[in-house]
């Protein structure tokens, strides 16, 4: 049997959790509004989670979901019984001017199709989590990190159920994410000269400078009104999207289009995921903004 992505200690005993049943649950976490402070381990290709401190913790990360997902996951009866929680890794990748990069996922794709995320995807088994990021962002974005020209430091933990409504039906995919922040010395301009995304993955991207991101990060799904939107911004922003013939074009889209929240219908319509909002979040944090 193969060994378990995710894994929690629980009162001292290792746990693995099934598909049908939420992390954020298990760890303790109340019915109130998080994230929670939940202490990892890294091994290769997984994950140790625990709410309290333990032998071989490196890190405590904030925890979180989308608050949708509790009901979801609470139709245990209903979804597979023989799966377990999948480990996703996803980089926020930062230029040297304080800019970062994000990505639309094609509409073809069966998971969060059309929606703007960081590179990221599944951890291989024995992959470290590092190296997981590194390889997601090259095989979305075709770029290449030499060693010694950036830093990195893990940001925090998203719980992911999709799709994320039960009005858009059972959910297919459960994963943690692990938000890693890569910091470049290169600038946007560098960075974006080598730029190559792959189509079958990727329809567009941009690069999103601290004001757009605290807006876009504000929007919380499951509310319809920002915390603290600024009164001034872009009424676009810049984006490049790929042409059905390879090539690719510059393109202004409506800052609206990034401030969308998660609809109660699937109707697939473009936004910034609910994960990547938090990631932000800490992103500007780690800023101090």
């Amino acid at each position: 049997m193969a060994a378990s992505r995710v894994l929690l200690l629980l009162s001292g005993r290792p746990v693995s959790p099934s598909f049908v049943q939420s992390v954020c649950r298990l760890l303790g976490a109340g019915p109130g509004f998080g994230p929670w402070p939940t202490h990892c381990s890294f091994k290769r290709g997984q994950l140790v989670l625990s709410d309290r401190p333990f032998p071989g913790a490196s890190t405590t990360l904030p925890l979180d979901l989308l608050l949708p997902n509790r009901a979801v996951l609470a139709r245990g009866s209903e979804l597979p019984t023989n799966r377990g929680v999948d480990l996703g890794v996803a980089v926020i990748l930062q230029s040297s001017d304080q800019t970062v990069l994000l990505t639309r996922r094609t509409s073809t794709l069966s998971l969060s199709p059309n929606l703007w995320v960081p590179p990221g995807g599944h951890v291989e088994l024995e992959e470290e989590l590092l190296d997981g990021g590194l390889r997601e962002l090259w095989e979305e974005s075709g770029l290449q990190l030499p060693q010694d020209q950036f830093s990195w430091v893990p940001l925090g933990l998203w719980e992911s159920a999709y799709p994320p409504r039960l009005s858009w039906g059972l959910p297919k995919y459960h994963h943690i994410i692990l938000y890693l922040l890569v910091v470049s010395q290169e600038s946007q301009q560098q960075l974006q000269a080598r730029i190559q995304p792959n189509p079958n993955e990727v329809s567009a991207f941009m690069w999103l400078g601290p004001d757009v991101a605290a807006a876009v990060a504000t929007m919380e799904d499951g509310t319809e009104t920002s915390r603290h939107l600024p009164q001034e911004l872009p009424p676009s922003i810049l984006i490049v999207e790929l042409k059905e013939d390879g090539g690719a074009r510059p393109l202004a889209l409506p800052v609206s289009t990034l401030l969308r929240t998660t609809p109660t219908t699937a109707e697939g319509k473009e936004r910034v995921s609910s994960g990547t909002k938090f990631a932000l979040r800490l992103w500007l944090q780690h800023l101090g903004r």
